[in-house]
């Protein structure tokens, strides 16, 4: 996979359960949303991310999900597979994995729970890129796993690094964002930044970046893809409002983490997907109101 084809919009593909005691992973409601989201016209798909709960699947259900995933997809746009996992060596282990399976590319999220130095992080990195083939996007989200991966890091391992072609930043801090597309632009290499929060994706666009990891695009798949494909085309005023149609849900975020927040979304449009794995889903009444008080609104305006 060439970089120049690694953009647009890649939806973290929110991994559906059962109504059961165990959660058990929902397949064939995990194929309804594959279809959905490939009928918005997303540019890629990313099972195993933060929407998707990794952090809370076994290592079979990611093989199970992410083999549900690539079956359904059947090669229409590329598998981003998320394979970051707490320590280097399961981190290598499901990296392999998926490359076995037939991802496309690996994102790969720093370590979590431990606090780790830039020089933890750069050699992290270094050691599973040698045991794969295959593009990783380093994935930054500083507020889930306490470590934050630098500008200067990510320029040092997109430059030292042949497979590290990318990352996406979620820290929620634009300068951020900003920098890395700053010091990426100055090597002699594509690199592909993508925005991980959904307010940023304009942004990161108008400052020559590729596109967006979008956990809201699991809602409104075709309005978030607007955003991308209003800018590729010139018209900023369509990309800015189709980005001003996704902030609204920002207000709910107050009543859940923003995952649980998302499925709970899904659900209520009427989509058989189940609740975040326990403990991770309470949503009160009145955030349950103040979601479906923003779906109403974008239903009422077409957007999907």
């Amino acid at each position: 996979m060439k970089t120049s084809d690694i953009r647009g919009i890649i939806p973290p593909v929110i991994t559906p359960m059962n109504n059961d005691p165990e959660q058990t992973v929902n397949h064939e409601a995990l194929r309804q949303q594959v279809e959905r989201l490939l009928a918005g016209g997303v540019h890629g798909m990313f099972p195993l991310g933060t929407n998707g709960e990794a952090y809370a699947l076994s290592f079979k259900e990611k093989e199970e999900v992410l083999a549900t995933v690539i079956d359904q997809v059947k090669g229409r746009v590329p598998i981003y597979a998320g394979t970051g996992c707490i320590t280097t060596a399961e981190t290598i282990r499901m990296s392999r994995r998926a490359e076995e399976m037939g991802a496309d590319a690996l994102s790969i999220i720093t370590p979590s729970f431990a606090l780790a130095s830039q020089k933890e992080l750069y050699d992290h990195y270094v050691a599973v890129a040698k045991q794969v083939n295959i593009p990783i996007i380093l994935y930054n989200i500083p507020p889930r796993t306490g470590n934050k991966l630098l500008p200067e890091t990510v320029q040092a391992l997109c430059r030292d690094v042949d497979v590290i072609v990318g990352a996406k930043d979620s820290s929620g801090d634009t300068e951020n964002l900003k920098a890395y597309i700053r010091l990426t632009r100055e090597l002699d290499k594509d690199v592909a930044i993508f925005a991980g929060k959904d307010d940023a994706i304009l942004t990161c666009l108008k400052e020559g970046g590729v596109g967006g990891i979008a956990g809201r695009a699991n809602i409104w798949p075709a309005t978030v893809v607007k955003i991308y494909d209003c800018f590729k085309a010139g018209d900023l005023e369509g990309a800015q409002a189709a980005q001003d149609a996704i902030a609204i849900l920002q207000q709910t975020y107050k009543y859940g983490n923003p995952h649980t927040i998302i499925k709970t979304a899904v659900a209520l449009q009427g989509h058989n997907i189940g609740k975040c794995r326990a403990p991770f889903n309470y949503v009160p009444e009145e955030g349950l109101e103040a979601i479906k008080k923003v779906l109403a609104e974008n239903a009422a305006k077409g957007l999907n």
